[in-house]
């Protein structure tokens, strides 16, 4: 008897769990029919954020680095330096060479005053000769006068045509070197003009070096977190190389849903969406649609699908969607990138 109370138990049971089950089935069954009826869906989509990468500017070995994983940093902290030594041997170079530039100047200054000098006494020098021809030029016309009328001899009219050649050839003379003169301070001066450009590309090259020498100090660009640490001190690193990659706080996130091409047909921007995210369950994040791919996803891959090869398998493709996050800042910031999500949009 106490068998078959039993098995009347055991019946019993086994009745209530298949009612239970039963109406588990059927409350999810309305549950999801529900959800398709109302909402399109997908969980092909992930939680994205702006990840900056922090490029040092200068290559060399690294010094001393003052972050480590997942750490939170402030706008100007100091990250990562640079070994000083080799920069501060350009710039102490570039100096010297701007000094030397400098000193160019009062000895080509010394120059153009001693040809000006110069200058002045070879116009004075013109000046003698000039009034030394004129006598001369004088001199010559009253003794062809008096050799024609015979009143002179033909050797004194040739001293006299003689002293007149030479007395040409010194005003000549004198007139050539003052325009070489005048040529070698205008020399001078285009040598000042080009002293001048060279100072100017010393001060640049000097100015650079004291650039590379703050670039030496990595800081972080805006408030935000740092990713893994991949670098060590002591390691050489090359201009422009990725030294991290760091999450900028006060950037806005977004959720990128990938939705099948037959699911978009009534898509608009700003219709509303609801978001679940894997990591908080018990929890909806609200949104909008912020944008549509202008193509499918496949198209962003290194090799793209290309169906003219004659075998061709009808694949039904995703295209990215961006939804826009409108909870407060404060929901968000538990957020991280990468997060997987269930997506619904709400049908209209």
């Amino acid at each position: 008897m106490n068998k078959n109370k039993t098995d009347k138990i055991i019946i019993i049971l086994t009745q209530w769990f298949g009612i239970a089950l039963l109406a588990g089935i059927i409350i999810w069954a309305t549950t999801y029919f529900f959800k398709s009826y109302r909402y399109e869906q997908t969980n092909d989509a992930q939680v994205d954020a702006y990840l900056s990468p922090i490029n040092v500017k200068v290559g060399g070995y690294i010094d001393k680095i003052y972050y480590k994983d997942n750490q939170q940093v402030k706008k100007g902290d100091t990250l990562v330096v640079i070994e000083l030594d080799e920069y501060e041997l350009k710039k102490d170079a570039a100096s010297a060479e701007l000094m030397g530039a400098h000193a160019k100047l009062p000895i080509l200054a010394a120059n153009e005053e001693t040809q000006i000098k110069n200058i002045e006494v070879i116009k004075a020098q013109l000046a003698g000769a000039q009034a030394r021809l004129n006598q001369q030029q004088k001199e010559f016309e009253r003794y062809k006068n008096l050799f024609a009328d015979e009143s002179t001899t033909q050797q004194k009219f040739d001293n006299v045509s003689t002293s007149l050649s030479i007395s040409q050839s010194d005003y000549s003379q004198a007139k050539a070197s003052l325009h070489v003169a005048e040529s070698k301070l205008n020399d001078f001066r285009a040598q000042r003009n080009a002293i001048q450009a060279e100072i100017k590309l010393k001060e640049n090259l000097l100015q650079r070096q004291e650039l590379d020498i703050q670039y030496t100090i990595v800081t972080a660009p805006f408030d935000g977190q740092i990713g893994k640490k991949t670098i060590q001190e002591g390691q050489l690193v090359q201009t422009g190389q990725t030294l991290a990659f760091m999450l900028n706080r006060a950037e806005e996130k977004w959720v990128t849903a990938n939705f099948k091409e037959t699911q978009i047909a009534n898509f608009k921007i700003g219709q509303a969406v609801s978001v679940e995210v894997d990591a908080f369950p018990n929890e909806k994040f609200n949104g909008v649609i912020e944008s549509l791919s202008p193509t499918t996803g496949s198209r962003y891959s290194l090799l793209p699908p290309d169906n003219a090869t004659g075998n061709f398998v009808k694949i039904i493709q995703r295209i990215p969607v961006r939804i826009k996050l409108t909870d407060k800042p404060g929901k968000l910031a538990k957020l991280s990138a990468g997060m997987n999500a269930n997506v619904y949009v709400l049908k209209k």
